[in-house]
């Protein structure tokens, strides 16, 4: 994976570890150590830096349930999910596309707060019955943990965690949970999802200036309930506000792109009889003869009217110069086994799908196993831009 650490597969989803994931890792694990030394100075290093290390661990296995929560929701009604994956903010499952009604989203979207919640709940009915005084919490937390030990400090942390970010994802800052719920809401008042999405950025941003502001007075020496107080504390909360703020516009104009992709077949997009290249073409001859004399940046590798793969300027790169010469395209280029095509009569949408997912910058678009076409991400692009009045209406 590109941008992250591709760790294997769950249910048939590809689970994905952002690199900043290490970050925030390393941060939760350095501050429950921190904690620990102070709470319990009799633990040895070893088991308060391996205790807080499990419960960073569990912590993002608990994130990862909650993803798992809608990723199942969702492919369960029909929406396919390629991956979730783990980043510094905590977890995103990657949806094909949007819901197909209001129903759909609300129940998507519900899921992840309460698989969170259910599983606090049940970690905390435990941790509360191992020391028999359920309900008995000061209000020094140094003294709660104090009365505990490791495994069920463990199980108590975890059990909170879990219901504070259960909480904290139905607050309705969109694109968090609470923000696809309450999108929900106005999109079956309203029956638009445009609409819907255009209300929901609204709330989600002030949501998000209002984190932004908050974390800004912790930073000043402000204490706010729950929040408290502190620089490192107050940016933090000011950085989640940023991130909201434009995790927000930047899923309205996903939607609204959609719109104007929405029922436009690809045919109306592609590029007819695209250009291409014999299997016997040299490195050499791609480069000079093709490349340099035309925009392309991938050609279509044909054995008489067979399309046997596609070469792009990135397969290239991989040849040493000294080899260009004596190097025939079949060898570099992609076999069209393995090649992700459309047909003309599919949606742009479902080819902007594609796109995304595979990580590709065109399309081979194919009908009754002949070329026909090639679609690029700069055809989409040229689309939307033509287009551009209804984006920004």
């Amino acid at each position: 994976m590109r941008n992250g650490i591709r760790i294997g597969k769950l249910l048939g989803i590809t689970i994905v570890i952002d690199w900043s994931w290490l970050f925030i890792f390393l941060l939760v694990t350095w501050n429950l150590a921190t904690f620990l030394r102070a709470a319990q100075p009799d633990w040895s290093p070893v088991a308060v830096w391996g205790l807080a290390a499990a419960a960073a661990l569990l912590f993002f296995a608990s994130v990862l349930a909650h993803e798992m929560g809608h990723s199942l929701v969702a492919r369960s009604r029909g929406m396919p999910v390629h991956n979730i994956t783990l980043f510094m903010f905590g977890g995103v499952s990657n949806l094909q596309r949007e819901p197909e009604s209001a129903r759909d989203e609300f129940a998507t979207a519900i899921v992840g707060p309460l698989t969170s919640i259910a599983i606090g709940a049940v970690l905390a009915l435990i941790a509360g019955a191992s020391v028999g005084r359920l309900g008995q919490v000061t209000s020094d937390p140094l003294e709660v943990v104090r009365s505990l030990g490791p495994l069920t400090f463990l199980v108590f942390w975890l059990g909170s965690v879990n219901v504070l970010l259960g909480v904290f994802n139905l607050i309705p800052g969109f694109p968090l949970d609470g923000g696809r719920v309450l999108r929900s809401i106005f999109w079956a008042t309203s029956g638009s999802l445009v609409s819907a999405t255009k209300w929901a950025t609204a709330v989600g941003r002030l949501v998000a200036w209002a984190f932004i502001m908050a974390g800004i007075a912790m930073a000043f020496g402000v204490r706010l309930p729950i929040f408290g107080t502190g620089v490192v504390a107050g940016l933090w909360l000011a950085f989640i506000g940023w991130f909201l703020n434009s995790a927000a516009s930047q899923s309205y104009q996903q939607v609204l792109i959609r719109d104007v992709l929405d029922g436009v077949p690809v045919s109306q997009m592609m590029r007819p009889d695209p250009p291409t290249v014999t299997e016997e073409v040299t490195v050499s001859e791609l480069a000079y003869d093709h490349i340099m004399r035309a925009d392309d940046r991938a050609f279509p590798v044909m054995h008489g009217d067979t399309m046997i793969g596609i070469v792009s300027v990135e397969d290239l790169r991989k040849v040493p110069r000294d080899r260009w010469e004596m190097t025939p395209v079949r060898q570099i280029m992609t076999g069209a086994d393995h090649l992700v095509t459309v047909n003309p009569d599919d949606e742009a949408t479902e080819a902007l799908n594609r796109l995304a997912q595979h990580d590709v910058r065109q399309l081979p678009v194919v009908k009754d196993g002949r070329l026909v076409g090639l679609l690029r991400r700069s055809d989409l692009l040229r689309w939307l831009q033509l287009h551009s009045g209804a984006i920004a209406g």
